[in-house]
């Protein structure tokens, strides 16, 4: 057996348009995605996530490259002879049927026999946490447990990649929340790979062993969850996952993976994780996190000066917008712990920003 559940090398995707040119969706992507693994695809929408997830499940075929599920190129199988399920973001349910005939019903066409189903459909509804709901109808279930029914009958057919295409995106985000952390559960209990299409980062981070962000029909990058939001390496990968500031500067110095970066001509900043190729005067871009920065109502050794232009109470949080030099302002989010030095900051007070320079990234512009 392939190390790998799921292999696409060289592969690309392109339609024709009104003018007769080819477009691509896909260029060129190549990915590895392991047995068991909760594999993420992670980008806006157009980026090309969504046509990946149905070249794997046999919707589309490649322009060029290969797919293999299994070890098994898939050349031009078509779905039904894939050992994968799709899991739509509208469900699909046949309304004029129960919830045991939905789950059913793909067992019921490939003629299994009905002791059969009925235990495979028990055991799903088990897993999805619906027990006792067999005789209800789609129109007697909340949209949460809709979109279980649907995940029961895909899990029901025992495939071995199973493939979500936002299948939460329908729900509120209370619920959105809630099913994030069941379907986690679900595929740790049973097992198997699940290749995950969705454009919130924050999901995406939730949920995922590994995540590929894309753009334009490109893998900008692959990584864990921690991986990705740590060290992104381009600016739309930190601009993409959660929020960032980004400072334009020229590098001054680099030693030992420590920079220091020169903004506005003026403002003397330190980062670590700096490349040993970047060269002195070099234009850069400096990264850092907002809920990395602490904010300080006086002056310690190393922070930056600064004056509160805007600030936001967001409950667990507030968001301070905190102008450092005449062209450039930093977002700072602090949690709202209580802390004596962090309480009572008022638009137009002067603050002292500090940071540890190994959360601070370089980008090359």
């Amino acid at each position: 057996m392939s190390d790998y559940a799921v292999e696409l090398i060289g592969v690309s995707k392109s339609f024709p348009t009104s003018k007769g040119e080819q477009i691509a969706a896909v260029d060129r992507i190549s990915l590895s995605i392991k047995h068991g693994e909760f594999f993420s695809l992670l980008g806006p929408s157009g980026c090309g996530k969504t046509t990946t997830l149905r070249m794997i499940a046999g919707f589309e075929l490649p322009t060029e490259g290969e797919i293999r599920i299994l070890g098994e190129s898939m050349g031009e199988t078509p779905p039904y002879q894939r050992r994968v399920n799709i899991v739509f973001q509208n469900y699909a349910l046949f309304p004029h049927m129960t919830v045991y005939g939905n789950v059913a019903f793909g067992l019921e066409m490939d003629k299994i026999p009905s002791p059969e189903i009925r235990e495979r459909v028990t055991e799903a509804l088990r897993l999805v946490r619906l027990p006792g709901m067999e005789d209800r109808r789609p129109k007697q279930l909340s949209g949460g447990q809709q979109q279980r029914v649907a995940l029961a009958r895909a899990l029901v057919k025992r495939p071995a990649v199973l493939l979500l295409d936002e299948p939460l995106g329908a729900l509120d985000l209370k619920l959105r929340k809630e099913m994030q952390l069941e379907l986690k559960h679900i595929q740790a209990e049973v097992g198997i790979t699940f290749i995950y299409v969705t454009h919130d980062q924050e999901e995406a981070l939730t949920m995922s062993d590994r995540i590929a962000v894309m753009s334009e029909g490109q893998v900008l990058q692959l990584g864990t969850a921690a991986e990705i939001y740590e060290s992104p390496l381009s600016r739309f990968v930190a601009d993409f996952i959660g929020e960032t500031n980004f400072l334009d500067g020229e590098l001054e110095t680099v030693r030992d993976g420590l920079a220091t970066v020169l903004v506005d001509g003026t403002l003397r900043l330190s980062a670590g994780s700096a490349a040993s190729d970047l060269r002195r005067g070099q234009p850069i871009i400096l990264t850092v996190r907002p809920e990395k920065i602490s904010l300080h109502s006086r002056q310690l050794d190393g922070a930056v000066a600064g004056q509160i232009e805007e600030l936001v109470y967001i409950g667990t949080d507030t968001r301070y917008q905190v102008r450092v030099s005449e062209g450039s302002r930093l977002v700072v989010r602090v949690q709202n712990s209580g802390s004596a030095d962090q309480a009572g900051f008022r638009q137009g007070d002067r603050v002292y920003l500090t940071w540890d320079p190994a959360v601070a990234r370089i980008l090359v512009r």
